[in-house]
This record gives C-alpha cells, sequence and structure tokens, in this order.
C-alpha cells in the first residue's frame, strides 16, 4: 500500500498537512507515523502521532471536532501528505481556534491573534 512507499524522517514520521475538502484552508499541520497514516486511510477518520504523548491519536478523540477524510495527497518526495479533510465540530486547534493558524504576524513583525476561539481548551482538555 501507499504507506509503505512513503519515506519516513530517522523518526518514522512525515508531515501532515490538513485542509479543509471545500475551501482549501489550512486547519493544522501534524506528524504520523506508518500506524497514524495506515488508520487515517482505512477509517477515514484522521489520527496523528503526538510527539509529546509517544502515541498515535484520533483528532478529536477528547473535543469530538472529529475530521473526516475526503481525499490523500502525496508530495513529489513522498514525506508529507495533504489530507483534505471535513471538520465537524469546528475546531481544529486543540486552542479552541477552527484552524491553527490563527496569529498573523503584521508588519510590524509582531504576532496578531485573528478571530475567537470555538471552545475553552480548559474545559475541553483541563488545565493547559
Amino acid at each position: 500500500m501507499f504507506w509503505d512507499e512513503l519515506k519516513y524522517d530517522d523518526k518514522g514520521l512525515v508531515c501532515g498537512v490538513f485542509q479543509d475538502y471545500q475551501t482549501g484552508e489550512v486547519l493544522m499541520v501534524s506528524w504520523l507515523n506508518r500506524e497514524a497514516v495506515q488508520k487515517t486511510w482505512e477509517s477515514k477518520r484522521t489520527y496523528v502521532y503526538r510527539r509529546s504523548k509517544g502515541r498515535i491519536m484520533m483528532k478529536g478523540e477528547v473535543s469530538g471536532n472529529v475530521q473526516i477524510v475526503h481525499e490523500m495527497i502525496a508530495d513529489c518526495d513522498r514525506d508529507a501528505l495533504v489530507i483534505k479533510i471535513e471538520q465537524v465540530g469546528g475546531a481544529a486547534c486543540a486552542h479552541g481556534y477552527r484552524s491553527c493558524f490563527f496569529e498573523r504576524i503584521t508588519d510590524e513583525g509582531m504576532l496578531q491573534t485573528e478571530g475567537e476561539p470555538l471552545f475553552d481548551p480548559a474545559e475541553v482538555y483541563g488545565q493547559k
């Protein structure tokens, strides 16, 4: 299968870019190991490798904000995937925002938060 042809890094990971399947909006970037890639393909739900926890997790298993996979595309080097998803529950970001890319860099080189979170991470995940 295709996951055997991917070029995993020295930690056994490939980069995953998660996009809204209708708009193309980039919602998040995460790392996937072979098992996460395989489970994502087979279940049509996204699984990512959580480096901080040392294991794979289904996206949304705690928050309920799951992702339904519509398409997967490998890049030419086969070391990254674009995963086109339907975001169920509104927020892809663990900080409560729709997208993990909610901090725009201003002309002055400062970070500026855009938008409002859709949920309170402390309520969903406990103390952050």
